[in-house]
């Protein structure tokens, strides 16, 4: 997995170059939102189970044909799974969120989800949809909890990732 840090450090080093201004722009806008990201990381791990919770809730509530026969998410098990993904995607956008680089968004979730998906004829629509929601609800607890970021896009960038990626697969 690679961080910010790596990220601009392998970019120069595989270029032969010494970091130049816009490389360390880069770093210190890593280092300045540091606090933030922490912030927002403990955020999603004191309330990961809450916020899955309400993310399955609001999209069933959106969308409850996925609960009825021939619903994605009807059954027991295809209920799980539901929780499972999403699961999945509130932790590694956490683990984006604190290397400021969505790099193992690609590695651990993206790479090989087509084919995931496509085998068990998973709708992209509603997956997207919960990414969203998970998006909007840690935004509201950070309002809630008057947290002020230095940057409003440290919440978003992993999650319009994921949806951006997703959105363009043909899944």
């Amino acid at each position: 997995m690679q961080d910010a840090i790596s990220s601009v450090v392998n970019k120069y080093d595989l270029a032969g170059r010494y970091l130049d201004n816009t490389a360390l722009d880069e770093l210190e806008i890593y280092f300045s939102t540091g606090l933030d990201r922490i912030r927002i990381s403990e955020i999603i791990n004191s309330q990961a189970s809450n916020i899955i919770k309400e993310a399955s809730a609001q999209l069933y509530d959106e969308q409850p044909e996925l609960l009825r026969p021939g619903g994605n998410s009807y059954t027991t098990r295809r209920y799980a799974a539901c929780l499972r993904d999403i699961e999945y995607y509130l932790r590694y956008s956490s683990y984006a969120i604190i290397a400021g680089d969505n790099n193992i968004l690609d590695e651990r979730v993206l790479d090989g989800l087509r084919e995931t998906y496509n085998s068990l004829e998973v709708p992209i629509g509603p997956t997207i949809r919960s990414i969203q929601i998970l998006q909007n609800i840690i935004i509201e607890i950070v309002k809630i909890n008057n947290i002020t970021l230095r940057n409003d896009k440290i919440i978003e960038l992993p999650f319009q990732y994921l949806i951006k990626s997703l959105s363009e697969k043909n899944i």
